[in-house]
């Protein structure tokens, strides 16, 4: 790839690019038009649908996504919906869902921060959607519902133990004992991490892979008894022992940590693919960084880090395909630092020199952008050229918007698809006492997801 363009602006060979984009664009009607979820018709091939977002906390991100998915799940047979979330949070939606009855020693769910992520009015409208579309269908035939994110330590070890608290109170005990190491560290496991590079070396890993093996160990006897409880249990084990291994690679460079973690991500993907059969498809909501392919970014190119997207394509081939989302300008819902408060934040107009202003300048406000080989060569072209490209996470700090949000990236090469909302808004927060109240004055977080 050529070099990022120095100068502010369009390169001389930019200057005609919004225009082939206004040609290229086809328009994306309103959400709730069926013609929406139609305009994607032409992905439903694959197994893997990857949908991404260019922030955490944007109205119309959600809501594309949801309306997306729902029309892949009426009309093409996808089985399953796997986000950037933490498992058992997920695996509490999932049983709402799939109307199973809740487990008594779980956690309200997303109750960590970034709350605002998925307690917000826009996903918990896909949720009681999801929950109404299972309710008209057999068990067997039920949309699942997971998360693949290792952030969720506490949560997963009480799990697993709970588990084998009713399945084998004596590999409870065991267990117990190994994951007391952590203990200490369980409210900051990145204390742990600190400390096992300073003693060098990993005091809490062996028990924990132990755990991991002696369940899988007992697959045959566990799993008869109930599948989808054994498979919790080890994925909640494995998350454990990855969640482990992550907080000590957090000290040995960024790449480390950031890849373990999306291999996890892949890896449970994986699993659940094969707990489904050969027939599952699945779609899967994440954020841009981690769907659009890796090798196509500075992450990729300079940071020698890899990501979920990169790991679809290389394991699933043309079963996978990735589609990005952008938007120029508008409000999001983010904080200025890790665990601060949420605040609707407006949103920066684009740089003169990214991807998101060629598409601002194309003149469509909302449009879909078919960017597969052999659809419109000539933009692919274009668009396979490296610039910039915003990222919004749970943090945005717009007075340092260039270095803490953009990097270089090849669009055309990133992905397989990208949706265009030009001017935004921030998701509706279901978090914190300043949420909204219903007609009885409760506040929304009181009751989500036992609303349902």
């Amino acid at each position: 790839m050529s070099a990022l363009p120095q100068p502010e602006g369009y390169a001389v060979d930019d200057a005609g690019i919004p225009a082939m984009i206004a040609a290229a664009a086809e328009p994306l009607p309103d959400f709730d038009d069926p013609a929406f979820g139609r305009m994607f018709d032409r992905f439903a091939g694959a197994r893997l649908v990857l949908l991404g977002e260019a922030s955490h906390g944007t109205s119309e991100f959600y809501r594309a996504r949801a309306a997306i998915t729902r029309h892949l799940i009426r009309e093409h047979g996808f089985d399953m919906v796997a986000v950037e979330a933490d498992w058992p949070d997920a695996a509490t939606i999932d049983r709402q869902v799939r109307h199973l009855p809740a487990r008594p020693t779980a956690e309200a769910p997303f109750s960590r921060f970034p709350t605002w992520m998925w307690r917000n009015a826009e996903f918990d409208a896909f949720v009681h959607w999801l929950r109404d579309h299972n309710g008209t269908l057999d068990q067997a035939q039920r949309v699942s519902f997971h998360g693949l994110d290792l952030y969720s330590l506490n949560a997963s070890i009480r799990a697993v133990i709970d588990y084998l608290e009713a399945v084998d109170p004596d590999a409870a005990a065991t267990a117990r004992q190994r994951y007391g190491c952590l203990k200490p560290w369980r409210e900051d496991p990145s204390v742990y991490g600190r400390i096992a590079m300073r003693e060098g070396h990993a005091r809490c890993e062996a028990g924990v892979v132990a755990t991991l093996r002696d369940l899988f160990a007992r697959q045959r006897d566990y799993a008869a008894a109930d599948g989808d409880d054994f498979l919790d249990a080890v994925q909640n084990a494995r998350l454990i022992a990855n969640a482990e291994a992550y907080y000590r690679a957090m000290y040995h460079g960024a790449a480390a940590s950031w890849n373990l973690r999306d291999e996890h991500m892949c890896d449970t993907l994986d699993l659940l693919m094969q707990a489904k059969g050969p027939h599952a498809k699945a779609v899967v909501w994440a954020h841009n960084s981690h769907i659009g392919d890796a090798r196509f970014t500075d992450m990729g190119e300079s940071r020698d880090e890899l990501n979920l997207g990169q790991l679809a394509r290389e394991r699933y081939g043309d079963a996978a395909c990735l589609i990005g989302f952008g938007t120029h300008a508008g409000t999001v819902a983010a904080a200025d630092d890790w665990d601060a408060p949420m605040q609707i934040k407006r949103i920066n107009p684009s740089r003169p020199d990214s991807y998101e202003r060629l598409a601002h300048d194309s003149g469509v406000e909302r449009f879909l952008l078919d960017l597969r080989e052999g659809v419109h060569d000539a933009l692919r072209d274009a668009l396979m050229e490296q610039r910039l490209e915003r990222y919004i996470g749970v943090i945005y700090r717009p007075d340092t918007e260039r270095w803490s949000h953009y990097s270089p990236a090849s669009l055309a090469a990133q992905y397989d698809a990208f949706a265009w909302f030009d001017n935004t808004s921030a998701v509706t927060s279901l978090a914190g006492a300043g949420g909204p109240r219903d007609s009885a004055g409760t506040a929304a977080d009181d009751t989500f997801p036992s609303g349902l």
